[in-house]
């Protein structure tokens, strides 16, 4: 039997990218914060433009790498799915309709049927 093994190795380089990143999306926190009075503008561009730097510090690293491969990994297995046709997916949805009204009704009807037995034959309340 054979198994792969997957390491991680997290270096210093990847520790240092990541620590990077955090302190670039703190910056651009407190630089949306800080150019409050330059107007709206200025703060939503330091604010994205700080994102984006994380975001490009993020993905140079091992976690962001692999991060980008199971992305591209998912989106190939998510083109595999063969999706119903219209006509099957409106019969599906009216099948699961027609359940929830049979077993709600089924459920009312034990329900009332207890209710009966136990308060009006067995406790005699509803008198």
């Amino acid at each position: 039997m054979a198994t792969s093994q997957v390491q991680t190795v997290s270096t210093g380089v990847d520790k240092a990218k990541l620590t990077v990143a955090a302190a670039l999306v703190v910056a651009a926190l407190a630089a949306f914060y800080l150019f409050g009075k330059q107007g709206p503008l200025v703060q939503w561009a330091a604010l994205l433009l700080g994102f984006a730097a994380a975001i490009g510090v993020f993905f140079t690293s091992e976690p962001g790498k692999a991060l980008n491969a199971f992305g591209r990994d998912a989106w190939r297995e998510v083109k595999k799915v063969v999706w119903p046709a219209r006509k099957e997916a409106v019969q599906m949805t009216a099948y699961v309709f027609v359940f929830v009204l049979v077993m709600a009704l089924f459920l009312w009807l034990t329900d009332k049927t207890l209710e009966w037995l136990f308060y009006d034959l067995i406790l005699g309340w509803r008198k």
